[in-house]
């Protein structure tokens, strides 16, 4: 478009928490809900999220109402919608074998312990083990509003995702594949931490936010990346110690909850489903009582 046809941009940003809880009223004016229904909850748990999106999670609500027979749109209905917004539609027919159900159980266990017990971390709404969308369980956290984040914030948020296989290692004593997208979060982190954020103090105040430009003339093998071979090392160096660092920290912290992720699992084996100040209290409930022997694979 030339200069001079549209002169003027107008930049709309994603509603923030304020904006998402207004929206979230607006929407659910003209519905019956619960007084159980906590929409400053809601509101919180939904970061990300446009005005469309939000429109959409209250009549995916009521319709859940609907499909329950209820007068009302419940708690239970918004947090079916959410899930079924951000995560995918519920698999019902993916029917996990007692053993893959177990290793589940501990692997989002191991993460909503450190939800719990990490300084810096966003504190915990909930843990499933009903497989939805690609994931077979899921641990969700209540995001602060926030524009800047520290590094303690997102080393914790490393050891968070490092909790799902290292609670697995510790239970059972061997891996499987299910912490794949924990691992790629991880080293995402990672590596903006150390490429982007200047988070390391070996790399210092530097910053290399990806590939250049490639120039006429340019070998496309050699143009794009910002830095020589031996400082590519040193990135890589540096994204592996936080990772093993995070990885080695998760593993300490859950062996001093043991008790405590025994006892959430448990407890998911059970309801499938638990919110945070159920794991609060279970965690708490671990400190006071000694581990049970070590459970066989």
């Amino acid at each position: 478009m030339r200069p001079g046809r549209f002169d003027r941009q107008i930049i709309v940003p994603l509603p923030e928490y304020e904006e998402r809880l207004a929206i979230l009223n607006v929407h659910s004016r003209d519905k019956r809900m619960s007084t159980e229904v906590d929409l400053e909850t809601m509101a919180r748990a939904t970061p990300g999220m446009s005005g469309a999106d939000l429109a959409n999670l209250v009549n995916e609500a009521a319709l859940f109402a609907v499909r329950r027979e209820s007068l009302a749109i419940e708690r239970i209905d918004f947090e079916n919608a959410r899930d079924r917004v951000v995560m995918g539609a519920r698999r019902e027919s993916l029917v996990l074998n007692p053993e893959e159900k177990r290793a589940t159980a501990y692997h989002e266990g191991g993460h909503a312990v450190l939800a719990t017990v990490l300084p810096h971390s966003d504190p915990l709404h909930k843990v499933t083990i009903l497989p939805r969308g690609m994931a077979l369980g899921v641990t969700w956290t209540l995001p602060e509003e926030r524009h800047t984040y520290s590094r303690e914030f997102f080393e914790d948020l490393i050891c968070k995702a490092m909790g799902g296989r290292v609670a697995e290692k510790i239970i059972f004593g061997h891996l499987n594949s299910g912490a794949a997208n924990d691992l790629e979060q991880a080293t995402g982190i990672a590596r903006r931490m150390v490429r982007e954020w200047g988070m390391s103090d070996k790399i210092g105040p530097m910053a290399w936010s990806g590939q250049q430009q490639v120039f006429l003339g340019e070998d496309l093998m050699t143009s794009g990346r910002e830095y020589s071979d031996s400082t590519a090392q040193l990135v890589d160096n540096e994204i592996s110690r936080i990772l093993l660092e995070q990885e080695a920290r998760a593993h300490e912290v859950l062996s001093r909850h043991r008790r405590g992720l025994e006892l959430v699992a448990e407890a998911l084996l059970i309801e499938e489903t638990i919110d945070g100040p159920t794991v609060g209290r279970l965690v708490q409930q671990g400190l006071d009582a000694p581990a049970t022997s070590e459970v066989q694979a």
